[in-house]
């Protein structure tokens, strides 16, 4: 009986968790009604994909804001991944991506597909390694080079697809020596494709029909002599593992039911809530708007090094500590207790504050911390905003690459100064911008390890010091219960302590919980998506994951994965 009960159960589970799906699927209506995927096999040995997919939305369908495209594998250089739409070029996301494998999300933005609209999306991507393996043509395994292909898929789709898939094999590969292999996977046109040459001369074939279904999987391949490719391009033959592929295979799928139902049990039981645990955490230290992932095109120059902080979406502790040293370096405040953090603000406030440097004063006017705690959240709010609107027609990932180039200089010029007057220098006047540097308080532990000379307005900022007047020389900073030490005296590592655990003391002390604390934020700068019922978001896919029937050995399927 209690045997029966287990069993009843696990049923019971299983049903529930198969409407579960069923009413999510169903939140998303449309129809893909063509696809033309031009699938370019390279002479360095990589793959490049140029797809365009058309939509028609069903008019009570979810709006379609994000299109989920797999990748054959994980190899595929992001920087070459490009979306459009529209004529607008669109941002494509690896965090946003939701699907099964590997693979990448289009951020549709307000080009979004609207329900009972159809549009369009142009998805490339240049570069894809580890597409390529041995034959396993009989005669052909040490000559051939071979790959096979799956098309995106998305199980949600409905209807019929006008469905076309090209491959142009690497330049100078002769007709005569390329072969294809049947579309496999239910394909229901004809099976073999049309050869010919394509613009540049290369050998193409071509699958071509227009009742494909959109949310099946068919696999298409092809082999050519492998000399037209670098040796290091074509990977291992399956065989090469040392055991039976298709004995462990064949075992798998004997045993599949048992699998599967073990597999669901940890997903749903320790996989699930790890993932969503997560997930979770993830999404509240992501404060950016999705508005500003959107990319235009060039540098925005002139920001400011916290502005660059936010742009590169720092830990919210670490840029209030660098607002902290600049209203201190400009003496608008002067740290009367370091524990608890507690400012005196100069009346009146001096000129050339930047506005965040305001609101950040003005939160700490407030001597209740939970006020002070809103009123930060508040300041980091208008600040992302407006960050958001300079960032308009620029490229954040262009720009982020200009200002980490900025910081790598910043540091570079003080570990190269030959005294300490000289890098002390170079530290003050660059202090910001080497806080943006992820691993900034290993490095500077290891660039301070001599004497260093403290800036003038070091003791506005640690109470703990007070300069120490030389005659003619620059002031130093000694502990004031130490003493007084002659010019340079004062150890590096005692000043890197201090700036490195400025931002553990900001952050315990002022901001609490970091986590919650950007969680404020993030729930008003990028707030979760509404689900309505049955479902948010699109994807493709619908859970199914990339599992190639590799005929040719060389399985270089790419499939769109779901779940959003």
């Amino acid at each position: 009986m209690k045997k029966l009960r287990l069993l009843a159960s696990i049923i019971l589970i299983l049903m529930m968790f198969s409407m579960v799906s069923g009413v999510a699927a169903q939140s998303y209506s449309f129809n893909l009604t063509r696809e033309v995927v031009n699938v370019y096999w390279n002479s360095d040995g990589t793959m490049a994909l140029d797809y365009v997919f058309t939509f028609a939305n069903d008019p009570g369908g979810h709006v379609i804001d994000f299109v989920d495209v797999g990748m054959p594998n994980g190899n595929f250089d992001m920087n070459t991944a490009s979306a459009d739409a529209n004529g607008h070029s669109l941002p494509v996301s690896q965090s946003d991506y939701q699907g099964n494998g590997s693979g990448f999300s289009v951020v549709m933005g307000s080009d979004a597909i609207q329900p009972g609209q159809t549009g369009s999306v142009h998805v490339a991507v240049g570069s894809i390694t580890g597409v390529l393996y041995p034959s396993t043509d009989s005669g052909k395994t040490t000559t051939y080079a071979s790959g096979e292909f799956a098309p995106a898929y998305f199980s949600t789709a409905h209807g019929s697809e006008n469905l076309a898939v090209v491959f142009h094999l690497p330049p100078a590969v002769l007709p005569a020596e390329s072969i294809y292999y049947p579309a496999t996977g239910g394909w229901p046109c004809d099976a073999n494709p049309q050869p010919d040459l394509d613009p540049q001369g290369r050998v193409r074939f071509t699958w071509s029909c227009p009742n494909a279904d959109g949310s099946s999987e068919y696999i298409f391949g092809m082999s050519f002599p492998n000399s037209y490719v670098p040796a290091g391009a074509i990977g291992a033959a399956p065989s090469a593992l040392g055991f039976d592929i298709g004995g462990l295979i064949s075992g798998i799928m004997s045993n599949l039911s048992g699998i599967c139902c073990v597999g669901f049990f940890i997903l749903l039981f320790v996989g699930a809530p790890i993932l969503s645990a997560i997930n979770s955490n993830k999404r509240k230290l992501a404060y950016l708007p999705p508005k500003i992932q959107i990319e235009g095109h060039g540098i925005k120059r002139g920001l400011t090094a916290v502005e660059a902080g936010i742009l590169m979406e720092q830990p919210l502790d670490k840029v209030m500590t660098m607002i902290l040293f600049g209203v201190v370096k400009k003496n608008a405040a002067t740290v009367v207790t370091r524990d608890p953090l507690k400012l005196q603000l100069t009346d009146p406030l001096p000129d050339g504050l930047q506005d965040y440097e305001k609101d950040f004063l003005a939160a700490f006017a407030n001597n209740d911390l939970a006020g002070r705690r809103k009123g930060l959240q508040e300041m980091t709010v208008k600040l992302v905003n407006s960050l958001s609107d300079k960032m308009k027609g620029f490229s954040r990932k262009e720009s982020i690459a200009y200002y980490q180039s900025i910081m790598e200089r910043a540091w570079q010029q003080i570990e190269a100064a030959g005294t300490p007057e000289v890098k002390s220098q170079m530290y003050d006047e660059s202090l910001e911008w080497t806080m943006l540097d992820k691993n900034y308080d290993e490095r500077t532990r290891r660039v301070f390890t001599g004497p260093i000379f403290i800036p003038m307005w070091w003791g506005r900022y640690d109470p703990g010091y007070h300069p120490v007047s030389t005659g003619s020389g620059p002031s130093v900073s000694v502990p004031s219960s130490g003493g007084r030490s002659s010019v340079g005296s004062l150890p590096g590592s005692a000043f890197a302590a201090s700036v490195v655990t400025g931002v553990q003391g900001f952050s315990s002390k002022i901001l609490g919980d970091v986590k919650s604390f950007t969680s404020g934020v993030t729930n008003r700068t990028n707030p979760a998506p509404v689900v309505k019922s049955g479902g948010g978001g699109f994807s493709g896919g619908g859970g199914h994951s990339c599992a190639c029937a590799c005929a040719c050995a060389g399985c270089a399927c790419a499939c769109a994965g779901g779940g959003r």
